[in-house]
């Protein structure tokens, strides 16, 4: 029998894992971009529009992101004022 760390270590195969991540991190991406370009999106679940809330001048502290008044959607971003 071989005791070796080599023996006993498994590989995992996270693709599958990987793949989906990617898959959702890539709908929020084009969801912000949408909402950016000032576009209604509906949250998927409620149905009620999405709000996008960033940092202004006045305004520099507090949750940004994308929330729909239900918190059914929930994407905090970090940001800040250039």
């Amino acid at each position: 029998m071989d005791n070796s760390p080599e023996a006993k270590t498994q590989k995992l195969d996270f693709s599958a894992i990987n793949s989906t991540t990617a898959k959702s991190f890539n709908a929020q991406k084009n969801l912000i971009k949408r909402l950016f370009k000032g576009n209604t999106v509906l949250c998927e679940i409620c149905k009620q529009p999405l709000h996008l809330v960033v940092p202004t001048e006045k305004a520099q502290t507090g949750l940004y992101g994308v929330f729909c008044k239900k918190k059914c959607t929930d994407i905090h971003l970090e940001m800040e004022v250039i």
